[in-house]
């Protein structure tokens, strides 16, 4: 064998998307890979925390802060208020005196506080290239090809398009074009309830798993009445018999987090702690969820650990930002919560918001610098609106 030896150091250079999840390029094919107009500080600088403080404190109350129940510890202790990605554009909307949103999660949750926003409020991602790989897996292009291939199979006029709370403005205003409505994981069963009363079928866009769990485990539907929609293949390689004959046609996106859990993470718990209970988030597949023994939102994972009793075990199947938030917290009323699977799963996206990030947007800010901006244009927002104000409107 022929071995090669040199004096010289190898020559090896991070590759461009290596760059990008560190942070420090930019992605030109990318509307969110942009860097900062201006220098970022060092993570190590011992005064991040003090200088957030300030920041924030002298912005008072034109600075409204929301963090995502996924966001970094560091950040989530200076947000004004936490919760999921809904909840939090609520929140937004009911601070009309804010007159900068600092949203501290992901684009489409941004999109969606600028649209349930005032004209007069500025809301801003700390990062913008901290997006979502659930939400690009449908794009306005791809979604209106979609719909071309529902009228050629004579099936659209009898279709409802449900949207999950993670997509897009674009896909947001495709369904409230189109009649339908946007869901978030903890009312999708009553948004698929409305969209059956208003058609025959439902087109639902991003995220199969969350479709599907909820058809099937929460409506009685079968398998069989879901169909796969693959948008990289020719009539997203179903028939028109196929897309006849289905009730649900579920879009081929997901969750790259809770997509990572298994049947053998679960049986694998189940092994290491006797009496674990196993609570997964809908967004989890689905022989995950037919394998534990709770599924629910964020905010349910939440309430249930809340409710639980003293000495009760858990095993949380979502982002482990928040199981180990809720481990700590929970610790010290004999609680037990573990994350479902060995492997270390971060939202990388979600992540991207760091330290550094927010205290150089609140200082900016501080200083009169408005930076990072989210703007819907005023069309995307009118329809995008609508099907948000038809998901309000759901008993």
């Amino acid at each position: 064998m022929r071995v090669v030896t040199t004096a010289q150091p190898l020559d090896v250079q991070p590759t461009p998307l290596a760059l990008l999840l560190l942070g420090r390029e930019a992605d030109p094919k990318s509307e969110r890979g942009v860097e900062c107009p201006g220098d970022l500080p060092s993570p190590s600088d011992p005064d991040l925390v003090a200088r957030a403080r300030a920041a924030k404190e002298k912005l008072g109350d034109k600075v409204f802060v929301l963090g995502h129940h996924y966001q970094r510890d560091e950040v989530i202790e200076f947000a004004d208020v936490t919760g999921d990605s809904f909840k939090l554009a609520k929140d937004a909307a009911a601070k009309p005196e804010a007159e900068y949103i600092v949203f501290c999660g992901v684009h489409f949750m941004a999109e969606s506080a600028d649209i349930l926003t005032s004209d007069d409020q500025k809301v801003v991602l700390p990062d913008l290239a901290a997006g979502c790989s659930m939400a690009d897996m449908a794009t306005a292009e791809q979604v209106a090809e979609c719909w071309d291939v529902l009228t050629e199979a004579g099936v659209a006029g009898a279709t409802v398009p449900v949207s999950y709370m993670n997509s897009s403005a674009d896909i947001k205003a495709f369904t409230g074009k189109h009649g339908g409505t946007i869901c978030t994981s903890s009312n999708a069963k009553k948004a698929l309830e409305w969209a059956f009363e208003q058609g025959e079928k439902v087109l639902f866009l991003p995220d199969q798993h969350l479709g599907r769990n909820t058809a099937v485990r929460d409506m009685g539907m079968s398998l069989d009445d879901c169909v796969l929609y693959n948008p990289h293949k020719p009539n997203g390689g179903l028939t028109a018999q196929q897309l006849r004959d289905a009730k649900m046609i579920l879009w081929r996106g997901h969750c790259s987090v809770h997509g990572r859990f298994s049947v053998d993470s679960v049986n694998d718990v189940r092994a290491r702690i006797p009496g674990v209970n196993v609570l997964v988030h809908p967004e989890c597949k689905h022989e995950v969820v037919a394998a534990a023994d709770y599924v629910g939102s964020t905010e349910y994972i939440i309430k249930a650990l809340e409710a639980a009793p003293a000495g009760s075990k858990w095993a949380i199947g979502t982002e482990l930002n928040l199981v180990r938030r809720l481990a700590n917290r929970f610790a010290a009323q004999d609680k037990e919560v573990v994350f479902l699977d060995k492997t270390v799963c971060f939202c990388s996206t979600m992540n991207r918001i760091d330290l550094p990030h927010l205290v150089w947007t609140l200082e900016s800010l501080a200083e009169g610098v408005l930076v990072n901006q989210i703007q819907v244009d005023k069309e995307t927002e009118s329809f995008a609106k609508l099907a948000l104000e038809r998901m309000l409107a759901l008993p």
